[in-house]
């Protein structure tokens, strides 16, 4: 089984010890963060994972690249003190296993699209310029958890999970023979460009974040492009917190395409996470707690007068799409966005 790559001595000689004192889940100070990381190396129990909401943050606050999300998780299933519900992780376990057969492997070269489990979605890209000539993996909705990147299950508790499927659903993306592969959702770029990486999992094929590949074709159809002028905000994924190096494409495509990324509290490195899991855990006040971070999250947003909600992630978009439009702003995926600007219709 594959083993998380994380560094005690690097968390003892940190100097802020950012990955829980940075939390915006927990009150946490720099000599407690540094006890409890350390209890967590250590194999030892820790008040930490019974409150950690999953949101990701820390593996982006902490200075070193050590992981500390990753412990966390990993810890959280070895002392068995799992977020989530029993019922509901055994549920949510049977979701992502591959079935209805084996996927139809048609050889690709260069670079190409993963929808991964988000297939149902191919329609917003399809006949658009943005994504003119990308092959499309990951097409057959009937197939589609064989690219299933299984990161999800970080939100259970269960590394072991991710582990035991991770290489086949590998295997199954580098059959297709592809260098490249572009993928549609933060998750799984994630899972390829970190999490793998981090547990000594080899991936022998290029990652390339969906922001970064939109970002590069924009400025190939520049001339194409009309500004917006649209007031947005970002709706930022927990799994973003993984490959923050790309983050920055955020700023960038909003500049090109003529929209005002409104400043506001929860932006950025301070993006609060859309509570989608939280709604579930069995942490007494879950709910309550869930609807609280969701409402300062929207009025956060009119305060800073956005008229757009932009997202990339489909989880997200379920979770505060509906209670962002009721808010009077817009809910908008980031490509439907781009198409926009493009003088593309979007339905």
């Amino acid at each position: 089984m594959y083993e998380l790559k994380f560094d005690p001595d690097l968390c003892m000689a940190c100097d802020t010890q950012d990955c829980l004192v940075k939390c915006q889940h927990m009150d946490i100070d720099q000599e407690t963060a540094r006890t409890e990381i350390l209890k967590l190396a250590d194999g030892e129990d820790s008040f930490v994972l019974r409150d950690c909401v999953t949101c990701y943050a820390c593996e982006e606050y902490c200075p070193n690249g050590n992981h500390p999300f990753y412990l966390i998780v990993k810890m959280q299933e070895e002392l068995g003190m799992l977020p989530l519900p029993d019922p509901l992780v055994k549920s949510g376990v049977q979701v992502g296993i591959p079935f209805r057969g084996e996927p139809v492997i048609d050889e690709m070269e260069g670079t190409v699209l993963n929808m991964g489990v988000f297939s149902p979605l191919l329609g917003r890209v399809q006949g658009s310029k943005l994504f003119e000539g990308l092959p499309v993996i990951s097409h057959d909705s009937r197939k589609m958890f064989h690219y299933f990147c299984q990161l999800m299950y970080l939100h259970y508790g269960k590394t072991s999970v991710i582990n035991e499927r991770l290489d086949g659903i590998i295997q199954t993306l580098a059959s297709h023979g592809a260098k490249e592969i572009v993928h549609f959702h933060d998750e799984c770029y994630g899972t390829y460009a970190s999490y793998a990486p981090a547990f000594g999992i080899e991936v022998p094929f290029k990652s390339i974040h969906l922001f970064e590949f939109l970002y590069n074709r924009l400025l190939e159809l520049k001339d194409e492009i009309r500004p917006l002028g649209y007031k947005v905000v970002y709706q930022r994924p927990c799994s973003s917190r993984l490959s923050s190096d790309k983050h920055p494409f955020v700023a960038k495509i909003f500049d090109l395409i003529g929209v005002e990324y409104m400043d506001r509290e929860y932006k950025d490195e301070n993006a609060m996470c859309c509570g989608a899991t939280i709604l579930g855990q069995k942490k007494e006040g879950s709910r309550v707690y869930c609807a609280e971070i969701q409402k300062k999250n929207i009025d956060d947003m009119k305060k800073a007068g956005g008229q757009i909600c932009v997202f990339n992630c489909p989880a997200c978009m379920q979770t505060l799409g509906m209670p962002v439009s009721k808010a009077g702003i817009m809910p908008l995926f980031m490509s439907d966005l781009c198409r926009l600007a493009i003088g593309e219709k979007v339905g």
